[in-house]
């Protein structure tokens, strides 16, 4: 067996999309011929915990665990919110009007903490895995980020050992949507620009969930730019079908963050409650995962609570019986123009459900690809009320007639088996 070390914030016990990545790509590469090792810290700021996703470690995964320090305890002190749940607002970081204290904070946080808050693991984690390479030889190294400070730790190492290093990007790192509102002084953000062209230069490959990225960084590097996207584990999906409750669900699972609000739909939900009293009496509106306040605040606006289920954050299988249940699924996008480049990780558990989706954002961008490509739902634009309203009255329609269409298409391209096989071939091309 081949031996990976990876190193990845994300790790189980915590949850979230960021997680499931390489837990699945460790779940596959044994049978590929590859041994995993994952570094990660001890001690995180962890905003949702998901003990489910230990099972899906196998037992030979070794995971090396180093303690963090990291600001955000401070930042809750300072700004009254120690006794907060973590994350409650999932995206601080937008266009949105913010207090002086806020403002104040994220300057601090933007400029002293580069490429990100756990900008202080670099230097010790680089200090362990150097010293435990020499007794664990590793034929491939792994850096996947956001956090990008991950990157730092494999462009370090790899300068020091020579080990063929992949530096995975889950998201974009200068181009992506909150960039622009760090507030960064000029030199603070020539260095994040330094920093990305560092890794995307000297890494032995670099790997994107998105076909845009991919293309942006291949633009601006000579280092191969490989697409491996995210996907779905088919063995989550292969479950009996929920029996039925009477009840018409929209789904939305993940984080849900002010700056993806889709007003417009909220609108046309209201209305329709509003024309059709047996819709609003079986309607009910799941967002499950972490919800910004002012998604909230704005179906509590248009009368909708009542239909408004908030769970919270579901351990990976109740998130899965979640889709299952769903008669349409809602995939609403950032509104950042920056955002139709990324491809939201649920996507593809959304397309392993076999439920039709309906996407709210940019009709050209590729999530919108995807959906396509795969029959498996469409995409109105933010202010496209009537392609909302069809979507929403054939889905009614499909649901009372308890004859539902559930999409066909191709998808066994997003499988977690095969891009795991992908990965590995990437792997050995490196030897």
């Amino acid at each position: 067996m081949k031996r990976a070390l990876i190193v990845s914030y994300y790790w189980p016990p915590t949850g979230g999309s960021g997680v499931q990545r390489w837990v699945k790509f460790c779940k596959y590469l044994p049978a590929a011929g590859w041994q995993c090792t994952v570094c990660t810290p001890d001690n995180p700021d962890r905003l949702a915990p998901d003990s489910s996703l230990l099972d899906d470690i196998p037992a030979e995964t070794e995971v090396l665990r180093l303690p963090i320090r990291e600001p955000y305890a401070l930042y809750r002190r300072l700004t009254g919110r120690s006794g907060a749940v973590k994350g409650a607002g999932v995206n601080p970081v937008n266009a949105q009007k913010k207090s002086f204290l806020q403002r104040l904070i994220l300057f601090l946080r933007s400029n002293l903490f580069v490429p990100d808050p756990r900008a202080g693991w670099v230097r010790p984690a680089t200090r362990y895995l150097k010293a435990w390479l020499q007794e664990h030889p590793a034929d491939v190294l792994v850096t996947t980020g956001p956090p990008h400070s991950m990157h730092l730790i494999g462009l370090r190492l790899h300068r020091a050992t020579g080990i063929p290093w992949v530096a995975d990007f889950r998201d974009p790192w200068t181009r992506i949507f909150y960039f622009k509102h760090l507030s960064l002084l000029p030199a603070v953000r020539k260095r994040h620009f330094r920093l990305e062209q560092a890794v995307l230069d000297e890494a032995s490959a670099v790997v994107s969930v998105s076909p845009r990225v991919q293309a942006d960084f291949a633009a601006r590097t000579r280092t191969t730019v490989h697409l491996i996207t995210n996907g779905y584990d088919e063995e989550d999906f292969d479950r009996p079908a929920p029996e039925p409750d009477g009840f018409f669900r929209l789904v939305h699972t993940g984080l849900f963050a002010s700056d993806g609000n889709p007003g417009v739909f909220w609108d046309v939900l209201a209305h329709k409650c509003a024309q059709d009293p047996e819709f609003h009496s079986r309607l009910r509106l799941v967002l499950a995962g972490k919800v910004d306040p002012e998604i909230v605040a704005s179906l509590r606006k248009r009368g909708l609570m009542a239909c408004v289920e908030l769970p919270g954050y579901l351990p990976h299988n109740e998130s899965v019986e979640a889709l299952l249940r769903a008669d349409l699924l809602l995939l609403p996008l950032r509104w950042e123009p920056e955002y139709s480049k990324v491809l939201p990780g649920k996507i593809f558990e959304y397309l392993a459900a076999r439920r039709p989706v309906l996407g709210i954002g940019p009709v050209n961008s590729a999530a919108a690809d995807v959906l396509r490509d795969a029959g498996a739902g469409v995409f109105a634009d933010w202010i496209d009320a009537l392609t909302m309203s069809q979507t929403l009255d054939a889905a009614w329609d499909d649901f009372r007639s308890g004859t539902a269409r559930r999409p066909e298409g191709r998808i066994e391209v997003y499988a977690r088996r095969l891009l795991t096989q992908r990965m590995a071939d990437l792997f050995n091309s490196l030897l």
